[in-house]
């Protein structure tokens, strides 16, 4: 058991106000394997103070100084990379090599992707007489997630960098060794006091001090829709900022004329990845319903192929989830499609029969799901999909808009037209045609009540800055 019961406040470490403390479990033993100090909001205070201070001084800052900031916070960060692929491996569950090549990878990837964009961002522009410039916000708060701890954390804390905001964050407590890992990055890396500041804690005491603070600028959150709306409440009154990365239900469209084996292979590897535990996994597999059968063969051989195990295990495909919470969960829904009539084609209820401990989840295969069915309503969080079959394309792109959510959609045709014209119909704020990858360049976010904001690259970097208008300012007249 390691103890980590000190928080990151003014360039230093110093220890939590309050003596509560929460222990870390790693989901693939179920045992406790380290502590963390819990904050309260004299702790969010002290370090919102320290931001408050940093800010004038940073926000006044040349790009010069933010790229050579963002610079060393990268050169520290490949240093420490295995530490935090361990960390993350240890935290969620996530396999060794899938922490390594996607997990501490993408927070690698965000950084490097706002360096580039800082070298050449045009701050001001040009309007007749009038400069319109973009400032740095101010004070951020940052509340982030354990799913993909280090790829949140980094895809905000970068642009708030870049843009000379300073910041309190608030990593997820089941999952907050990484963050604790990043901390020791930045403080290494020589990031000046007061600028980043990490407070350790739950929602309902951090998170709510930080989306209340009066002295909070902005607060940015990515977790579960439920609890991004209570954010936003709690935001209100201040009238801040407020970026939000919710939830997800995401549809993926096959259409007739798709390659179906390559489509469903890859369309299902997508879902299961990271045990499920992604926003955007593609969930709700839309296909043909006179080529379902075919769909169902294939969706059943990639499900067998899964390997759930060790994630130190060399060859495991999927760890287990995190925590004991997010499996009774899906085991509740999972009963939930068997009762309300889906057709289990693959996985089911209980562990995998190998495993006796852990919280591990049988891939899973539902078909005949209908879109009014809870396991296509609700965010599952974990490798379970749901087969819909469609008569025609209106069908298709009806029930794919059917949602309360609208963060990413797939579709797959064999002729990109055809697809890029379904693509444009999706009511989401992301697309995946023909099984194409997300680009850090681009924008991530979402319609409806997966969020509001844009991460990654310029969209990410400009989330995190005013616009002001200095009329007259190039005013040729005395």
């Amino acid at each position: 058991m390691k103890d980590h019961l000190q928080f990151y406040i003014d360039g230093a470490w110093v220890p939590a106000a309050g003596g509560r403390t929460l222990e870390v479990v790693n989901p693939a033993t179920e045992e406790a394997y380290a502590r963390i100090a819990l904050g309260e909001t004299a702790d969010v205070d002290k370090a919102v103070a320290a931001a408050k201070r940093a800010f004038g001084r940073f926000a006044r800052g040349s790009r010069k100084e933010r790229v050579e900031l963002l610079e060393s916070v990268i050169a520290v960060y490949k240093k420490r990379y295995d530490d935090i692929a361990e960390a993350i491996s240890d935290e969620m569950g996530a396999p060794m090599s899938f922490a390594r090549q996607a997990q501490a990878a993408a927070g690698l990837g965000h950084l490097s992707e706002v360096l580039r964009v800082l070298r050449d961002y045009e701050f001001d522009e040009v309007v007749n007489e009038t400069v319109v410039t973009r400032e740095p916000v101010g004070v951020c708060g940052f509340i982030t997630p354990w799913n993909w701890p280090l790829n949140q954390i980094a895809c905000k804390v970068g642009p708030a960098l870049a843009a000379g905001c300073t910041m309190v964050i608030k990593p997820s407590e089941v999952a907050p060794i990484s963050g604790i890992v990043f901390t020791e990055v930045m403080n290494e890396a020589g990031v000046p006091a007061g600028i980043y500041n990490m407070v350790n804690g739950d929602g309902p005491t951090v998170g709510q001090a930080l989306a209340t603070h009066p002295d909070i600028d902005m607060v940015s959150f990515t977790g579960s829709t439920r609890a991004g709306i209570a954010v936003a409440r709690a935001a209100a009154d201040t009238v801040k900022r407020v970026a939000q990365e919710l939830g997800g239900k995401s549809p993926n469209i096959i259409l007739p004329d798709a390659d179906i084996v390559r489509a469903v292979t890859h369309g299902t590897r997508q879902c299961f990845s990271n045990s499920g535990q992604s926003c955007n996994a593609p969930t709700r597999m839309l296909v043909p319903a006179d080529r379902q059968e075919e769909a169902i063969a294939v969706a059943r051989e990639v499900a067998a192929a899964t390997v759930v195990g060790d994630p130190r295990a060399e060859g495991t495909t999927i760890g287990p989830v995190v925590s004991k919470v997010q499996f009774d969960k899906i085991q509740r829904l999972i009963e939930q499609g068997i009762a309300e009539g889906a057709r289990l084609v693959a996985g089911g209820p209980g562990r995998p029969e190998h495993l006796n401990r852990g919280y591990y989840i049988r891939p899973t295969v539902f078909a005949d799901v209908r879109n009014d069915m809870t396991i296509a309503r609700e965010e599952i969080f974990g490798p379970v999909l749901s087969i819909l079959p469609y008569r025609d394309e209106e069908e298709a792109i009806a029930i794919a808009n059917d949602t309360v959510y609208g963060l990413s959609s797939y579709v797959t045709s064999g002729d990109l037209d055809h697809a890029r014209a379904v693509a444009r119909r999706i009511r989401a704020g992301m697309v995946h045609i023909n099984g194409s990858p997300g680009d850090l360049a681009a924008p991530f976010g979402g319609y409806k009540q997966s969020g509001n904001g844009r991460e990654w690259g310029r969209y990410g970097l400009e989330d995190f800055l005013e616009v002001k208008s200095m009329f007259g300012y190039n005013s040729k007249s005395a």
